[in-house]
This record gives structure tokens, C-alpha cells and sequence, in this order.
């Protein structure tokens, strides 16, 4: 049996940012800052309310700021929070067979300011979480959500714990016992999907890192192989009892998962299940200038796994629309878009928006992508009332992929869409390029949050 466990904490706990492939920085502060205004248009959220509320009177002697308001929190509530924010609207970057910002960002950014750590510090944590979140991936051949479990609370949990065991400057005994306490405190499953519970796992995972590290450092004990260990973390997940527990990790051979599979940002405020065939039924709408009244039926081309996580073929809400391909279709065939404005209540209930969702049939197959549980490719096919059937062309990379990825004008415009109207101008494009440039920052406080 290998050292899995030992040898990930050990890269981690050597790691510096001068190892670190230029490409795998660039890609951080991308992440980094896509999130960043995810979380504060997620922070106007009924849902992240909630959750502060309940997490508001439980305290420790570390505090950390909320996004966007710097009110301070315990550390690891702050992390919960801004992590439920970070997902809520299901707008953060997909890579990683999940959502590897959304938790990353707000438990580094908590840490970070509790520990006073600089930008290059927090860049090299979100890069070290990456890579262990990443190196969990691959050594699992089938996707999680084949079993049920949500892979974003899962993996995401152990990642946020080796990026604050950094961040807290722990050695490598001691980052492991962070990484293994990890292990015991994911959770998180599919069924919640289309709830406030989904964004709440996310929380939860950031969270969990905050505290699993904080534990470690203080001396609780756990498993030195509970990754890798036949009743541990990997092979407990394993839909098929594939895993590979027995290979070795060596850092000086390692390639850099970060380079290779990058960030997918998203263009759409919806599952990442629905973003090539949302790219697709837009582009037939276009070329053809079609409306709901000229389609009768369109069909869908996806995946099983997709179609497991896009549960709701009738959805009454917001939260519910963002996991329907019927009503990713009926967006972009209504509004000829499918952004924050579409996805309130109000619009998906509308009577023209529901009139679309029987008229989509949607097909799957069991293929998957390399490294990931989408299908090789999504395709879109329109049938006019007046009899004409529109065909188009099988779609690989959803736009903003790490393949087919956004301009920085692109990502900008996204960002200042996120901030909105409580953020002047000058503000937003402050807080923007000092993002761009996170590794050069003394700390979180730089970004001069408070907070506008």
C-alpha cells in the first residue's frame, strides 16, 4: 500500500509558487476572481441570509469578513457562508468533475485574513487545494454522481483542508491529519440538487477545511491513510470499487493538473449539464431567428449522468430551473438568453415559458469525456410548426471552457454584472484588476472591501 495521504501533504506543505507552471497561476486568478463576483451577486441570495443566521452566534477567537458587507464572523463561518454564496446561483467555474472555486476561494479568503496571509500565500493554497482535489479525481474511474454523492462537497472538503493546512503553515504530518479529519466530515448528495441544501454542501465543504485544519494543528488525530486505505476515503466513494489505492504519488513526477484541465467559467447562471446545449439551441435561434411560436418540438442530445443531475423536467422556481434542460431550452428560446434575470420565479412560471417544456425531448447515452461524467458531446435539434427540422452541430467545449475559454473583456463584463448596481464603477474596476493581480497583494484587505 502506498502513502497517498503523507505524500499529497508533503507536496503540499513543500509547495511554493516559484514551482508553480505560469499557465497554473494565470488560471488561479482567473478562478479566483470569476469567484469572487459569483459570491457577491450569490451573496444577495435569500438562502445566504438564512444560513448566516444560523451559523451567526457560534464563535471562536479567529474571524474572517463576509463578501461583500465585511461584517466578521467566526472564521469558519465566514468560510460556510461565503461558500453557500459562492454557489447558490450555480454560476461558478466547473472543472474537476465539480466546482473546485466555489470552495477553494471562501475558505482561503477566510483563512488568509485570519492568518494574514499575503496574495502569493492564498495563490499557492488555492493552487496546492487544486491539485489534491484534482489528484483524488483521477484515481476514480467512475463519476461519483453515478453513486449519488454531490463530488463538489466531497473531494472539495480535503481540498479546502490542504489549502488551509498551507495557509496555517503546517508541516506534513500535520497536513495530513488535516487532509484525513477532511475525509470524516465530507458530505453531500445529488437528491439535494435544485434545493438551498446544494449550495449549503458547498458551504459546508469550505467550511469543513477551515475547521480540519484548525483541528489538526491543535492536535486531534486521525488516520495517516485515510485516503488510500481499503475502508478510506477513496475507495468508500468508489461507485464500482475501482479506485486506485495502491498507485504512487510522486511530486517530483507529478504533472500539473491545474495546466492540463484548467477552469471552466461559466457563461450561465445554470448546472453546468446544460451550457453546450444552451450554446446550441442559441445558435439555431440566431441563424434562424426563431421564436416559440415557430418551434413545435426540440431535441436534446446529452448525457445519462447529465440528465441525472438535470432532475426536473417541470420546474416551478428558480432553483429548480437551473437543474432543467427543458427550461435551459425554453430560455433561450423565450428571452434568446439564459441569465440572472431569467432564473427568479417569476420568469420560469410564466405561461410561455412553461407552454416550451413539453415540446422537449431530450436523448442519452452512457459515453463519457475523459476525466469527466459529461457526454463526448451535446447537440440541439429544432422542428418548426411550418415543418422545417433544424440541425445542429454536435458541441464538444461549452463557451468559457478551459478549451473555448472567455476573453478577459469577456470575463470583466460577467464580473461587473455580478457586482451590479451596489458597487460604482470605479469600484468594480478596482476590486477587478486588484483580482487579476492576487498574488501581488499584501492580503485580502487589499482589495479594499469595505467593501466599495
Amino acid at each position: 500500500m502506498n502513502s497517498l495521504t503523507t505524500d499529497l501533504a508533503q507536496f503540499v506543505a513543500d509547495l511554493s509558487l516559484r514551482q508553480v507552471p505560469v499557465q497554473g497561476c494565470d488560471i488561479a486568478r482567473m478562478g479566483i476572481a470569476d469567484c469572487f463576483g459569483v459570491m457577491v451577486a450569490g451573496a444577495r441570495d435569500t438562502t445566504v441570509a438564512l444560513v448566516d443566521r444560523a451559523f451567526s452566534g457560534l464563535g471562536n477567537d479567529e474571524a474572517a469578513s463576509l463578501i461583500p458587507s465585511g461584517i466578521q464572523r467566526p472564521i469558519d463561518t465566514a468560510a460556510l457562508v461565503n461558500g453557500v454564496a459562492a454557489h447558490v446561483l450555480d454560476y461558478d467555474d466547473v472543472t474537476l468533475d465539480g466546482h473546485p472555486s466555489a470552495v477553494l476561494v471562501p475558505a482561503i479568503l477566510a483563512q488568509g485574513e485570519a492568518s494574514q496571509s499575503s496574495g502569493a500565500e492564498m495563490l499557492v493554497a488555492y493552487i496546492a487545494g487544486y491539485e489534491v482535489w484534482a489528484e483524488l479525481l483521477v484515481r476514480e474511474p467512475t463519476p461519483l454522481h453515478r453513486k449519488g454523492w454531490h463530488p463538489t462537497a466531497m473531494r472539495g472538503a480535503i481540498g479546502a483542508a490542504a489549502a488551509c493546512a498551507k495557509l496555517r503553515r503546517l508541516d506534513a504530518k500535520t497536513t495530513a491529519t488535516a487532509m484525513a479529519i477532511a475525509a470524516s466530515m465530507a458530505s453531500g448528495v445529488i437528491a439535494n440538487f435544485g434545493t438551498m441544501t446544494k449550495s449549503f454542501q458547498v458551504g459546508r465543504a469550505a467550511q469543513s477545511g477551515v475547521i480540519a485544519a484548525r483541528l489538526a494543528q491543535a492536535g486531534l488525530t486521525a488516520s495517516r491513510d485515510a485516503l488510500e486505505h481499503p475502508s478510506g476515503f477513496l475507495a468508500a466513494l468508489s461507485p464500482e470499487g475501482e479506485a486506485e489505492l495502491d498507485r504512487p504519488f510522486v511530486a517530483e513526477q507529478k504533472e500539473w493538473h491545474i495546466v492540463r484541465q484548467g477552469l471552466n467559467i461559466k457563461r450561465y447562471p445554470t448546472c453546468y449539464g446544460t451550457h453546450r446545449s444552451i450554446d446550441g439551441a442559441l445558435d439555431l435561434i440566431e441563424r434562424h431567428d426563431l421564436s416559440a411560436s415557430d418551434v413545435e418540438k426540440i431535441h436534446v442530445s446529452t448525457g445519462e449522468t447529465q440528465l441525472q443531475m438535470l432532475r426536473n423536467s417541470r420546474p416551478q422556481t428558480g432553483l429548480e430551473a437551473k437543474f432543467s434542460m427543458q427550461f435551459a431550452v425554453a430560455s433561450a428560446l423565450i428571452a434568446r438568453k439564459v441569465g440572472l434575470a431569467e432564473l427568479t420565479d417569476e420568469f420560469v412560471q410564466r405561461e410561455d415559458v412553461q407552454a416550451v417544456f413539453p415540446r422537449v425531448s431530450i436523448e442519452t447515452t452512457t459515453a463519457t469525456m475523459e476525466n469527466s461524467a459529461f457526454a463526448p458531446t451535446d447537440a440541439v435539434q429544432m422542428t418548426t410548426v411550418a415543418g422545417n427540422t433544424w440541425k445542429g452541430s454536435p458541441i464538444k467545449y461549452a463557451k468559457g471552457s478551459h478549451q473555448n475559454p472567455l476573453s478577459r473583456d469577456e470575463l470583466w463584463l460577467k464580473f461587473a454584472d455580478c457586482l451590479g448596481v451596489d458597487f460604482p464603477e470605479s469600484a468594480k474596476v478596482r476590486i477587478f484588476e486588484s483580482l487579476m493581480r492576487f498574488d501581488s497583494l499584501n492580503g485580502p484587505n487589499d482589495l479594499g472591501l469595505k467593501y466599495q
